[in-house]
């Protein structure tokens, strides 16, 4: 399910209805054998369940294999086991148990989810798109156009093989798709101006000095990567089309957006039912170059790993009344920042007027607020300033049930798990030579 207005486009990078309460996990593993999670899938079908959600990771147990985690909607026990017996009945499969519940009174011990320790580990997210990508909905304006189709099928099968490391795809656009473009992106810079932050006013004239921002093409998701990390390092990684809430915030830990590259239907250049690259590269994109932005997103990114479904449906809730529909004050002015308002003109000039309700920024309150994803928002958060969103979101993040902390190591990409005495240690020392660098520094200004 996405956000659809009639003007523009949706502003969330993942399916919020994927979001539910835990139900039942089974856990089981493969051999890397060509069909195998086909023949699984087909058993879990033959049960006649739901499957609400699933990740795997590269087995510890089977080599070469995957252990794969999968949520089902199974309210009885006498379900789950039938599933169980279904599951075994596979060859290739091993070690088949559940390993969280709703019948459970607490979780188990090995009940804390999957999540990506590297940024190579990114590299699971690429075909685990939740809608859009290859196929698309019956309603998408493109759905009956088999020129189209077959474009998108051409630049989503990029992202589908793109790894760590590679160059990013450089798409070249055809006419049509940059005037589709050329029109998007004409009327919101003629908006910008008086209604979005001045965070993103400043970064702006910078994308079109440096990375062909402009109304005649497309930028190149390269050419803003690169920018990006010199800026905050934040890089832009592509996707096929919609990811998990999980995953799409997870990467935000390792400072990477993913970013679609194909464009929404010529036939409507105002609305789309998904996030497309007018929503990223003109809503997104602005802000990861600013610093304190960043470490927001960062922050929410952070938190999200190894987080309870509970905890991921806030988290998720957090990052759509901030990143993507979030206000802020600016003297005596209420400015936009939320990518979902600054890449849709219609609720861009709404969401300033005072037919919505404007609340102060609270995390507590925002990720449960209830919100509709067929037509404007009712409610607004606004927050002071980034910095102060990012304070109060570290406080926030400190109530969460996850029994340890994390750090994102710049240096190797990847997060530590501050799980012992000797990993606190070695941070505690890392804190102090920073802390005595910025006392030298202090003495000599």
């Amino acid at each position: 399910m996405m956000r659809i207005n009639n003007n523009s486009e949706p502003g969330t990078h993942y399916d919020a209805s994927s979001i539910r309460e835990q139900r039942t996990t089974i856990f089981f593993s493969i051999h890397d054998k060509v069909g195998a999670l086909d023949e699984c899938l087909r058993a879990l079908k033959k049960s006649g369940v739901s499957m609400t959600r699933i990740e795997s990771r590269p087995s510890k147990s089977v080599e070469p294999g995957y252990d794969f985690f999968v949520e089902i909607d199974a309210r009885t026990k006498e379900v789950v086991i039938g599933v169980i017996d279904e599951i075994k009945r596979v060859k290739v499969v091993r070690d088949v148990r559940v390993i969280s519940s709703l019948e459970e009174e607490a979780p188990v011990a090995n009940a804390v989810p999957w999540f990506p320790r590297k940024v190579s580990d990114l590299d699971t997210f690429s075909e685990k798109v939740l809608e859009m990508g290859e196929e698309l909905s019956s309603d998408h304006p493109g759905a009956k156009d088999p020129v189209y189709r077959r474009r998108r099928l051409e630049i989503v099968q990029m992202a589908k093989t793109y790894r760590t490391g590679q160059p990013l795809p450089r798409i070249e656009y055809t006419e049509q798709e940059r005037d589709t473009w050329r029109q998007v992106y004409t009327r919101l810079r003629e908006m910008y101006p008086k209604y979005a932050c001045r965070e993103f006013l400043h970064v702006f004239p910078l994308l079109e000095q440096n990375c062909g921002y402009g109304p005649d093409d497309i930028p190149q998701i390269d050419d803003i990567s690169k920018f990006l990390k010199d800026c905050t390092g934040f890089t832009l990684r592509p996707v096929m089309g919609l990811l998990t809430p999980r995953d799409f915030l997870n990467s935000l830990a390792f400072r990477v957006f993913h970013s679609t590259q194909y464009i929404r239907h010529h036939s409507d250049p105002y609305y789309t039912p998904e996030p497309d690259c007018c929503h990223e590269l003109l809503g997104h994109v602005p802000l990861f170059a600013d610093p304190n932005f960043a470490e927001l997103a960062q922050e929410i990114g952070l938190a999200s790993l190894g987080a309870s479904d509970e905890d991921i449906e806030k988290l998720a809730t957090i990052f759509w009344f901030t990143a993507e529909f979030g206000l802020c004050r600016e003297g005596a002015d209420v400015r936009a920042y939320g990518a979902g308002l600054l890449s849709s003109f219609g609720e861009l000039e709404y969401a300033l007027t005072e037919k919505p309700e404007h609340r102060s920024f609270d995390p507590s309150h925002a990720s449960t607020q209830k919100y509709p994803i067929t037509e404007y928002q009712p409610i607004y958060f606004v927050a002071d300033s980034f910095r102060d969103a990012t304070s109060k979101l570290r406080e926030f993040n400190s109530t969460m049930r996850r029994p340890f902390q994390v750090r994102y190591n710049p240096y190797t990409q990847s997060v530590e798990v501050l799980d012992s005495k000797d990993k606190v240690q070695h941070f505690a020392r890392t804190i102090r030579n920073e802390m005595q660098l910025l006392a030298s520094a202090l003495e000599q200004i």
